[in-house]
């Protein structure tokens, strides 16, 4: 019963934060593609096509910070407090928002969307607080779970931008403010006290010297970069632009952006549900499949039409769902003995890097074609499925640190 009850407190809490970092997705293509003029879609007489690509590469480089130092503040604090204080500063963060929002100003946003994504940072902490309490199969269906509940929170947030955007381009953003409050609280309620670690290390060493980067002294978790790197640079190349796709392609809106979206979370977390039952005898090469699989997918939407792009959008959902169930839990087998909080940081922190990356190339790329951003992304989509499945050829995982449960 109280594994059931921590696994629910977490994937609340998961949800929840995600319904407010997913609420922009459907309103920022539209507001940068206008035709219209105002002081956000061109600041400083700059391309809109490029504003977009910073707007959208702000929030993950705060993500990337926060993922990176978050998870191991929690291995110090506990993962109660971390939680608790990053859901109020994500609120704050998407107050400052609507704000910007009302009064046009484009640098206000940015340091906004940056602030909140800085918060959000926070799904390595609900990760390594199941990786601390579970271990096994369950561990394994817990974090499905976890993922399941982290793309409802995409599909609820879209949703209420696409059916709140009539009353006011901040009321989503509002919706966000209640939502993370609402997380709060949770975490304030469900997730138990623990003592905070013994250790006399202070905050700012921890960030100086424990950060999740650290990690990578270790030749298999550099490894794990590079791989994990490739396949989130394509990841995210298709989450950040087939809202373009969308709105040049098919000619959608905010509530047809937001539909589509719905539709693709709906897939995830239907996936999701299923994904943590995959027997795991060869963790790396299944995950291998998964990844060229979303490959394809990617590569659908950058290659096909509207009808076969729209099915590819929904059908990634899938293999996706099923990559997240796989890595992560082998991940927390195979590196926890390094904490649970810097090998989940370490993974939030590439998938922020790879948000990062995209955005800065596809602002350039759309500037030409919208869909070369997405074949660059089924492109090292497919070499990281490539060389996963190298890896997990390779003599080390003869031994048995592999951690694989059937």
């Amino acid at each position: 019963m109280q594994s059931a009850l921590l696994i629910a407190a977490a994937c609340l809490v998961a949800f929840l934060s995600t319904v407010g970092a997913a609420l922009p997705y459907p309103i920022l293509p539209p507001l940068f593609a206008a035709d219209a003029a105002n002081s956000l879609n061109h600041f400083l007489g700059l391309p809109p096509k490029l504003l977009f690509g910073v707007a959208l590469a702000i929030n993950p480089l705060g993500l990337l910070i926060g993922s990176t130092l978050l998870g191991p503040l929690s291995d110090r604090y506990g993962r109660r407090p971390v939680l608790l204080l990053t859901a109020l500063g994500a609120a704050a963060g998407h107050a400052v928002t609507a704000a910007s929002l009302l009064s046009q100003s484009y640098p206000l946003f940015i340091v906004a969307r940056f602030a909140t994504g800085l918060m959000e940072g926070n799904g390595s902490v609900a990760r390594a607080l199941l990786a601390d309490e579970l271990e096994g199969p369950l561990r394994v269906r817990a974090f499905s779970w976890l993922n399941g509940a982290l793309y409802m929170g995409w599909l609820a947030g879209p949703l209420l931008a696409g059916l709140t955007l009539h009353w006011g381009i901040t009321v989503p953003f509002w919706v966000a403010v209640a939502a993370l409050l609402i997380t709060a609280a949770v975490s304030w309620v469900a997730i138990p006290r623990k003592t905070a670690s013994a250790a006399t290390t202070g905050w700012w060493q921890v960030v100086k010297y424990q950060h999740a980067l650290k990690l990578l002294k270790h030749p298999e978790l550099r490894t794990l970069l590079v791989v994990q790197l490739a396949l989130t640079c394509g990841v995210t190349a298709f989450y950040e632009f087939y809202p373009l796709w969308l709105v040049e392609v098919t000619h959608f809106d905010a509530q047809g952006i937001a539909w589509t979206t719905a539709a693709l979370c709906a897939t995830m977390t239907a996936a999701s549900m299923f994904a943590g039952r995959v027997v795991r005898t060869h963790p790396l090469q299944q995950a291998s499949r998964f990844a060229l699989v979303t490959a394809l997918c990617i590569a659908a939407v950058g290659l096909g039409g509207p009808t076969l792009g729209l099915f590819a959008i929904v059908v990634f959902g899938i293999p996706n769902a099923y990559y997240n169930a796989v890595m992560p839990a082998w991940c927390a087998e195979r590196f926890g003995h390094l904490g649970q909080g810097a090998v989940m940081g370490l993974l939030s922190t590439i998938f922020c890097l790879a948000n990062i990356l995209m955005a800065v190339l596809g602002s350039v790329l759309t500037l030409i074609d919208t869909r070369l951003i997405l074949l660059v992304g089924a492109s090292l989509s497919a070499w990281a499925a490539w060389r996963i499945n190298q890896w997990s050829q390779s003599p080390t995982f003869a031994s048995p640190a592999q951690g694989a449960h059937p």
